[in-house]
């Protein structure tokens, strides 16, 4: 089974690390360290000339997914500029206070982006029905879930992952994500049955510049979109493959 590799990315360098690598999606974001928010329209121009379909990231904020008026204004502009862009798609997600999908924002939403791919992110994994919201999120027409099965690590949701592969029965793909490695990738799909996997492939960095860190232009330790981590996971997938 041929299985797709979606890398999020969050910077040129992460962009161009994962498409030289061999990656066959991208999402782009900004700000991965709280789960990613809408990238710069600057990023998005770059990004468009990608030989790989790349779906932006629309969150306004980080925290939870109960958006108010001024922040769906906001996501509705982003879309626009997704568009202009020239990407293929958005990848979207919205609360209501239980964590039930906003059915009604989400549907304003989509109807927004009409013409361009829709991937529904890990607000789902906050629902207290995965099953009722997948079937919401295929009558709102998303191409696909990203989802951990609602547990913090993928490895620890696969039962709620194959659960939803067998009832989405090819209606929807659903596509693992949330800390999948290349250690831990081919069991993910063997045990779930899902036909795509979405990672960082970050490592950590250290700075050994600690101007940069005392004046706070950086912290003393971040993640990068990592080649070699790119390549271990397709490595995988492929061996998985044969």
């Amino acid at each position: 089974m041929s299985v797709l590799l979606e890398v999020c990315v969050d910077s040129a360098e992460g962009l161009n690390a994962a498409v030289e690598s061999g990656a066959q999606r991208i999402e782009l974001c900004s700000a991965l360290d709280v789960g990613g928010l809408t990238p710069s329209k600057g990023l998005m121009a770059l990004a468009a000339k990608a030989p790989v379909p790349v779906y932006a990231m629309i969150r306004p904020r980080a925290g939870d997914f109960v958006f108010d008026d001024a922040s769906r204004t906001v996501m509705l502009a982003d879309i626009d500029a997704v568009r202009e862009s020239g990407l293929a798609g958005v990848v979207l997600g919205a609360s209501v206070s239980d964590g039930r999908l906003d059915i009604d924002l989400l549907a304003f939403l989509a109807k927004r982006a009409e013409g361009m791919g829709l991937t529904l992110h890990r607000a789902f994994d906050l629902v207290p029905d995965p099953l009722e919201a997948l079937e919401q999120a295929i009558e709102l027409g998303f191409e696909r879930i990203l989802t951990s099965g609602q547990a913090v690590k993928v490895s620890d949701g696969r039962r709620v992952l194959r659960r939803l592969v067998e009832q989405a029965d090819g209606r929807i793909s659903i596509m693992a994500g949330g800390g999948v490695l290349p250690d831990n990738v081919a069991e993910i799909v063997a045990t779930t049955g899902v036909s795509e996997v979405h990672s960082s492939c970050r490592q950590a960095v250290t700075y050994a510049d600690e101007t940069l860190v005392h004046f706070g232009f950086s912290a003393q330790q971040e993640y990068r979109t990592d080649a070699r981590t790119v390549r271990k996971m397709l490595g995988a997938l492929e061996d998985l493959a044969q």
